[in-house]
């Protein structure tokens, strides 16, 4: 495998000694695979990635900044975005800090994709229907239009996440892909667009082709109760010109579990092989036609992502961990 991927990504330094440092492998890596970690306010990462320590409130954009110039680094995942809309404050934050070409990965609103909730400032009762379940016209006026105008430089993926809807509310995979055809149709074609979902059953035909109708890309995520990635690679489910993978957990583990498991992150603490296997076999496939591959990994995956990172880049790269 590590034969196969260096023949992949290197020219004439296929034979050079290993990289002895991060900036070194990065340079080594193709510009079209952009990873990152899942969030970047993590104080257990002094030392690792930030030179200095931040207090956990009142510092994300100044420790955005400083994630930034970390060599392997060329994307993050704005997890906050889920919670509330951004704010052109916040963009904005977020855009004098970052460096040209720059690409975040963006939850939008939960109160756009939440089927029988909404956010907590705008909860509905339990059961009840949230009634701006995919509302083209909110997603556009409240995330998408603020964030191209103050962001829009540093505006990759929006990942829209849905949550597990229950079986109870009878949607099929053929419903929910008629859901999304009405939802993305309305949308302008130029930002990218991901669906993360958390419904094994919606893995269906008519789901993929919505996607590649719209040029949306179905989200590769690494979840508690999802199919494995590879799993979910071997449906015809590279659906846009460009793909994204959230690496959040094993399969079978909670969010909880691998919170108080892993916390503070600043170390690996457990290997996950079999998700690290479908890491590489993702890189592959997109290293076919070079597509752009947002890769985010989350610290709740082997206890840190920035480690995790390096474990992958080396890998492609044909090198030992160093880890």
């Amino acid at each position: 495998m590590a034969d196969e991927q260096t023949s992949l990504f290197l020219d004439d330094g296929a034979g050079s000694p290993a990289a002895t440092d991060v900036a070194a492998l990065a340079a080594r890596l193709p510009p079209w695979l952009l990873l990152g970690t899942s969030s970047w306010t993590y104080p257990g990462w002094t030392g690792l990635i930030y030179a200095k320590p931040y207090r956990k409130t009142g510092t994300s954009a100044a420790m955005l900044r400083e994630y930034a110039t970390y060599p392997l680094f060329h994307t993050v995942g704005v997890d906050s975005f889920f919670y509330t809309p951004p704010s052109p404050s916040t963009l904005r934050s977020y855009a004098d800090v970052l460096p040209p070409g720059f690409r975040c990965v963006m939850k939008v609103w939960d109160r756009i994709t939440s089927f029988a909730k909404a956010s907590p400032k705008h909860r509905a009762a339990q059961g009840e229907l949230n009634t701006d379940w995919l509302n083209a016209g909110l997603f556009q006026q409240a995330v998408l239009d603020p964030t191209m105008q103050h962001f829009g430089e540093h505006a990759g993926p929006f990942v829209f996440e849905f949550e597990a809807i229950a079986t109870s509310a009878r949607m099929t995979a053929t419903r929910f892909a008629d859901h999304l055809n009405q939802f993305f149709r309305q949308l302008p074609r130029g930002p990218e667009y991901a669906v993360e979902i958390r419904n094994e059953s919606f893995l269906a035909p008519a789901y993929f082709d919505v996607l590649r109708e719209h040029n949306v890309a179905h989200l590769f995520n690494s979840w508690t109760r999802m199919p494995s990635i590879g799993e979910q690679l071997s449906h015809d489910s590279m659906t846009a010109d460009f793909a994204v993978c959230r690496a959040l957990l094993r399969p079978g583990r909670t969010y909880a579990a691998a919170v108080d498991k892993f916390s503070p992150y600043d170390r690996l603490q457990e290997e996950a092989p079999e998700v690290r296997t479908d890491l590489v076999q993702l890189v592959q496939m997109a290293a076919k036609d070079q597509r752009r591959l947002y890769v985010v990994v989350n610290n709740r995956l082997e206890g840190s992502a920035p480690l995790t990172l390096q474990w992958l880049a080396r890998t492609l790269l044909g090198e030992p961990p160093n880890l």
